[in-house]
């Protein structure tokens, strides 16, 4: 894997019928004796620290929020997303569960009344009882751990383009800027082609020409444009030699082929076999602490079947059963740029309000009639015999079925990549076809 490219942007709208009290006011004014308290004023300073998780040992009547809870959620979220997408898109799928939450806890920071309720049902927040408002800083930390990682590069950030004369409110401008770093820049969307030359510049500096234009046009009434993005470069622990690299037939159904590019390697790898879903389960390391896990469905097995039973404890469950054995591993090279309007399919999980004017984002600004217009996400990934994205290897001494020592993974499959200090769930997508992005 050459590089994998992730970028989320939402986009805030306002209504013509804009308050007249907040026209004109300067973007943000600095209060000297700033608390966290002052956006989110029914929670204690305690439960929002500057540079840690919350103390959860003093209300042992609620349940700890710890971070594998944090990256469990992540990882269903990431799956009940993943099948959304699925309903609608026959091809390729490829996108970050872990960037959306983080938009999603940005929301949280901006949102109250129902808006934020709708939001902490769709992350499974309200099982905790009141614990939502830790997420950002447990996003924080994730950040810090994943970002910090000397075996592999990933690069997270997250920027606003904002209406030269919309004011935002102190505890959200601060409360961003601690948990997500974020930056702020303004500029007028009124003027919109130059508007979108800064936007697009921008974004193309950051990306490192990744992703070079994104924008065509703006609508008139905006007043926040947010970009989180993640860059993410791994290398296989082992990698494919180039020279046993050959054109191969992938075997897309039972009517279509193409011919791909197929790596090869000898390898000692975890792998598993699931009887009753009818795939192999493979876990190939990277340098680092990360893997991409690649499950690829028998030739007669239900693809949908599998997609339908993708759960955080489905597959933890391969990786209790994995054994590590020696096994020639044929891997196809592939590249994905997948795009999609994320809106719908948040609305499909229950974020409804907060893409109407209903939209209750009163932490954010007193302007009233505010929406978020757009939730764009382009994700890019690029495999090759270097690598794709970080990875460890692990795996148990129990094996619940036994794999023949070759694995040719000619047919569609899934894969996931995850970090493994942190278990989480960075990338998931879907291969139909290598050859198509």
């Amino acid at each position: 894997m050459k590089a994998g490219f992730l970028l989320v942007i939402f986009e805030l709208c306002a209504n013509m019928c804009l308050s007249n009290e907040t026209a004109g006011i300067p973007l943000v004014k600095t209060q000297e004796n700033f608390k966290p308290n002052l956006l989110l004023s029914n929670y204690t300073d305690e439960q929002y620290p500057h540079n840690t998780v919350p103390d959860l040992s003093r209300e042992k009547s609620k349940p700890a929020f710890s971070m594998r809870s944090f990256t469990e959620m992540n990882t269903n979220f990431g799956f009940n997303l993943y099948r959304k997408i699925a309903m609608k898109h026959d091809n390729n799928i490829f996108f970050s569960p872990l960037s959306l939450t983080f938009v999603l806890s940005i929301f949280l920071l901006a949102s109250n009344g129902e808006t934020h309720n709708q939001i902490v049902h769709s992350l499974n927040l309200h099982l905790l009882k009141g614990k939502e408002n830790q997420l950002p800083a447990f996003c924080q930390q994730l950040r810090d751990n994943i970002t910090k990682n000397q075996e592999f590069n990933i690069l997270q950030n997250s920027f606003s383009f904002i209406q030269k004369d919309f004011q935002i409110k102190d505890g959200f401008h601060n409360l961003s800027k601690q948990y997500f770093d974020m930056e702020f820049l303004m500029v007028d969307f009124h003027n919109s082609t130059l508007a979108k030359n800064i936007v697009n510049e921008y974004i193309k500096q950051k990306t490192r020409g990744k992703i070079p234009a994104m924008f065509d046009t703006f609508d008139q009434q905006a007043k926040i444009i947010l970009v989180n993005y993640f860059l993410f470069r791994g290398k296989w622990l082992h990698p494919f030699s180039t020279r046993f690299t050959e054109v191969e037939t992938f075997y897309i159904d039972n009517y279509r082929s193409v011919q791909v590019p197929m790596m090869f390697k000898t390898e000692r790898v975890a792998s598993t076999f699931d009887k009753n879903l009818q795939c192999v389960v493979l876990k190939l390391p990277y340098k680092g602490s990360a893997h991409m896990l690649i499950v690829m469905p028998e030739e007669e097995a239900d693809f949908m079947d599998l997609e339908d039973h993708l759960t955080i404890e489905l597959v933890e469950s391969w990786l209790k059963t994995m054994e590590i054995r020696k096994m020639d591993i044929y891997f196809p090279k592939f590249k994905l740029d997948q795009s999609y309007q994320i809106e719908e399919l948040l609305q499909d999980m229950g974020i409804k309000d907060l893409f109407s004017f209903k939209a209750d984002l009163s932490h954010l600004t007193d302007q009233r009639y505010m929406k978020i217009s757009k939730v764009l996400q382009r994700a890019v990934i690029e495999v090759d015999e270097k690598g794709t994205e970080a990875a460890a290897i692990s795996g148990s001494e129990i094996i619940a079925y036994s794999l023949p020592p070759t694995v040719r993974v000619n047919r569609p499959f899934l894969f996931m990549i995850y970090e493994e200090t942190s278990n989480a769930l960075l990338f998931v997508g879907r291969v139909i076809n290598p050859t198509e992005l």
